[in-house]
């Protein structure tokens, strides 16, 4: 009995954490993403600081834009995390190696809260896995 009692206010306190993580950052994909779809003078010239041209600011737009819409849908919550995470490494590898005076701090934080969301879900990211039939069914 006691097994239960303490596993759930666990539970519970994991699900809270998880859904108020994935609030906050799928505003801030949705934020940073639509800004730079609009093309902001100073958001065009970081992409061309880049060197790999307008179309990498497009897709990072639209990449985290549907990543953040997917992070408040649960059954895609966590897959969502990991590949926003991959793309914050990314980020991160980008503001250190190739822009000038770049700062990484932001992708790094960002891809952290994203990586603790992909482990919180991790569950639920497998089931999902399992009924697109990318993962075997256990037996």
């Amino acid at each position: 009995m006691s097994t239960l009692a303490t596993s759930r206010p666990t539970s519970r306190v994991r699900s809270v954490l998880a859904w108020s993580l994935q609030g906050l950052l799928a505003l801030a994909f949705l934020y940073f993403g639509i800004s730079k779809l609009g093309g902001g003078a100073d958001v065009v010239a970081s992409y061309e600081e880049i060197g790999a041209g307008q179309w990498l600011r497009y897709f990072t737009a639209t990449t985290e834009i549907l990543g953040g819409l997917a992070l408040l849908w649960l059954p895609l919550a966590g897959l969502a995390a990991a590949a926003l995470a991959v793309q914050m490494m990314g980020a991160a590898i980008t503001q250190l190696v190739v822009v000038e005076d770049g700062d990484a701090v932001i992708p790094i934080v960002f891809g952290l809260l994203a990586l603790t969301i992909a482990w919180l879900r991790r569950d639920r990211s497998i089931d999902t896995l399992r009924r697109l039939h990318l993962l075997p069914a256990t037996r």
